[in-house]
């Protein structure tokens, strides 16, 4: 006598069946089985967290709210970055400083900072600015070789840049009095946009970009 052999359902196959193979966004939709409705609701999750989330949120995060895998989100989520790439959004899906976040796109910050300058906000003076530079092109970096580069005292500069947490201490340096050192944080990338410290800009745009 045959066999009887349940077909399988969405529950027991979960969203995707993966292979083994490297595979990108629109391939995983090709060449997995894929229950549309789960998919669609977990791609609008992601989304969803992505938006709400104050700081770039991981992929473990939420992989670890939607108790699927890291692979598989790590893949819903690129896929969601190309779909924005593909309808021209004004915004995009980053990958910044560990996690993904929804920023604006680069060809439309003209016309951002127009509007920002409508709004009245505190903005690094000069100094901390100057400070600010010289501390991510030579982190790590003491109060002493910023002060020898700047040719001024920082310290007024280097406390508001801490207490913008746009700097943290990075340790001693190995040098006689064990000075501490300084450099740019996880909110110093965020504020920036930047991945990471290798997305750093060339000092005039970055002096542009702070403006």
């Amino acid at each position: 006598m045959n066999e009887r052999h349940e077909p399988k359902s969405a529950d027991n196959i979960g969203i995707f069946e993966i292979t083994d193979d490297e595979i990108t966004g629109d391939e995983v939709i090709e060449n997995a089985s894929v229950d549309a409705q789960k998919l669609a609701k977990l791609s609008a999750v992601c989304e969803a967290l992505i938006f709400v989330s104050d700081e770039p949120i991981p992929t473990k995060t939420m992989a670890n709210l939607l108790n699927e895998s890291e692979e598989l989100i790590e893949r819903v989520v690129r896929k969601l970055a190309q779909d924005y790439e593909k309808r021209q959004s004004g915004l995009q899906i980053r990958e910044i400083a560990g996690g993904w976040q929804i920023a604006t796109r680069p060809e439309y910050h003209e016309y951002i900072k127009a509007y920002l300058k409508t709004i009245n906000k505190p903005k690094l003076s000069l100094a901390a600015l100057e400070t600010l530079a010289v501390i991510a092109y030579k982190q790590p970096i003491t109060i002493a070789e910023i002060m020898q580069i700047r040719g001024v005292q920082s310290a007024s500069a280097i406390k508001t840049l801490l207490e913008k947490k746009l700097i943290v201490a990075k340790g001693r340096k190995k040098t006689v009095g064990r000075p501490m050192t300084y450099g740019t944080s996880k909110e110093f990338l965020i504020q920036f946009g930047l991945k990471d410290l290798s997305e750093l800009p060339s000092i005039e745009d970055f002096e542009d970009l702070a403006k």
